[in-house]
This record gives structure tokens, sequence and C-alpha cells, in this order.
């Protein structure tokens, strides 16, 4: 669309922030109907993003015909055990990073981000300022999500690209900015992590449930352990995974044994399931030091510890994994 200068007159898309949304409750610009952009030039690629619509994307696939990559991914299959992270919201990607940097420093981290939410990767704040002080190697944006460092077309050939061509040692999968949500058990985009955890397995990678909790949320359904974790581990994650909870000797009361027996139900049926228990001794300060801001729904660790020690403790179990 061009970058648009103090003065100009710019056509925007204001839904959004009429509706007083959080996360992307902003109004858009959509062009500059009066300074508008020079064509780009032609590139290789035709792997489209935000399909038929008048924003789509057209971007070079990793795992396309034209891509330098085509060959490695055409026939991969197999993630030889790298340990992916999958977690509900992007807020918790830099806790996930600061659990794995508590235990492994020096392990190569790779986001493959969902369509669930935001579809630029550019507009998640997180993601730029994790790139910037090393925390993260990489990005990988799957479905209709675009701007990544690698483009891909599904969440499979996003995880194996992270890991043949990325160099991932550990894999963290969620969605972008923002998350949809209806009040349902069913109709929140978060039901995609149930998905990536059955994909990682699949691929022979080593599935771990990040889980979503919070312990001063407003809503009923997302206290303790989230109804949206109970669906999308419980329900729909068939495969296996390792479903992580702060250890009780570390995390003790009410509140967290509440979360561990909910968790202990998610491993229930069939027995398909590891509950894990992780301890979080030094997870507060490897948070404290994370370079970009923690906030879930608004929140901080101040007002909502639990969201990101959970997180938090997932990034490092798959830390564990890296020496199993």
């Amino acid at each position: 669309m061009g970058r648009p200068a103090p003065g100009e007159r710019v056509l925007l898309n204001t839904a959004a922030l009429v509706r007083g949304l959080g996360t992307g409750g902003y109004a858009m610009v959509v062009a500059l109907p009066e300074a508008l952009p020079a064509d780009p030039p032609a590139g290789a690629g035709h792997l489209v993003k935000a399909r038929y619509t008048p924003l789509q994307a057209m971007v070079l696939g990793v795992d396309e015909q034209e891509s330098a990559h085509h060959a490695l991914l055409a026939g991969a299959d197999d993630l030889a055990g790298t340990p992916v992270v999958v977690a509900d919201l992007h807020s918790a990607l830099p806790a996930v990073l600061a659990g794995l940097r508590s235990a492994a420093p020096g392990a190569r981290a790779v986001y493959v981000m969902t369509d669930g939410a935001a579809l630029p990767v550019a507009f998640s704040r997180a993601v730029a300022g994790l790139r910037a002080a090393g925390w993260l190697q990489a990005c990988v944006s799957t479905g209709q999500s675009f701007g990544g460092d690698l483009e891909a077309a599904t969440v499979h050939t996003g995880l194996l690209a992270a890991r043949l061509v990325a160099g991932a040692d550990v894999v963290v999968v969620a969605q972008g900015p923002g998350n949809l949500g209806t009040g349902s058990r069913w109709g929140f985009s978060g039901v995609a992590a149930g998905e990536a955890l059955n994909a990682a397995a699949v691929l022979g990678g080593r599935a771990v449930a990040a889980l979503r909790v919070s312990q001063a949320d407003e809503r009923e359904r997302h206290r303790g352990l989230s109804h949206h974790s109970a669906t999308a581990v419980g329900r729909v994650a068939l495969a296996e995974a390792d479903v992580v909870v702060p250890a009780a000797g570390d995390e003790p009361g009410p509140f967290w044994d509440a979360v561990r027996a909910d968790a202990a139900r998610l491993c229930a049926p069939a027995g398909r399931h590891r509950l894990v228990a992780v301890g979080t001794a030094g997870l507060d300060e490897a948070l404290a030091a994370c370079p970009v801001p923690l906030s879930t729904m608004g929140r901080g660790p101040g007002r909502d510890r639990a969201a990101f020690v959970a997180a938090a403790a997932a990034g490092r179990h798959a830390a564990a994994l890296l020496g199993a």
C-alpha cells in the first residue's frame, strides 16, 4: 500500500476499532488513494496468503516448486524427535522461550505461526523483539499467515521447514497475536493447538502441550486450566503429547493442585497423553529477563503469574528433552 506520510488521506477499515476489540482493535490502513505505490517487481513464488481477498499476498513458499528447498521438503516426513511446544495464545511464546533458555540457553528456537489470529507476522512486536535479542532464530508463517523468514503452505510443512531448513532444536507453535473466541466449547481459534499437536506427533516430533492457565481471568471458564486447553488437548489432540504442569513441590496450594488435577484428567482418556511435572525454581527470574514485555489479555506476571509460569514450564521441559 506504500508508506503513509502526515497529511495524506488514507482509506481505513474501522470495524474492529468501532467494536472496541482488544488485540487488533485498531483502524487498519487499507490504501493511500492519492499516493498509490509503484507495482512491486515480479518475483519467484506463487503461494498466495490471505487468499481471494483484495489484499492477498503472493510469496515464495519454502515447500513450493520454485524454492531452493523444494527437493529437501518434497519427501520429508520426519522431525526426528524434535521437541514441538504448542500453545493456545501468542502471549505464551516469550514465556516458553524463557523456560527453554533457563535450561538450554544455546538451543536454537524457531517459531511456527498459525493463522488463527493475526495473519501478518509484522503485527507481532514480540517476534521482532525476540529475534533482535537472539532468543528466536527464525519464524515460519503457515497457512494464511505471512511475513515470516520462511513461508509454508501448512503447519506440517512449516514444522518440517523449521527443523530441516531453519535448523531448529526446539519448535514453538502458536497463533499470531489475537484470539477468536465465542464462549462456546468448540468455537475458538485455539482448537488448532490440538491439531498442531497431532501434526507434531505424526511427523515424529515430541509433542509438548503448553497449557493455558490463569489465576486472574474474570471469566470462570478461563480460571485455573482454561476450557480452551481442556478441549484442544483433551479432545482434539488424539496423538500422544506431553502435558506439562508445574511440580507440586515448587508450586503448592489449592490453585495449582486444581490445575494439576484437571491436567491429569486430560491424560486419562485411553492414557494417550503423559502428565509431566516440571520444577519451576528460577523461572520467575528467567521470565523477568525476557527481552519483550510479558502480557496476556492485558495482564502481566504481576497480575497473572500462573499464565507465564505454566508456559515457561513447557519450555523447560522441551530443554530437558534435548538431552533425553
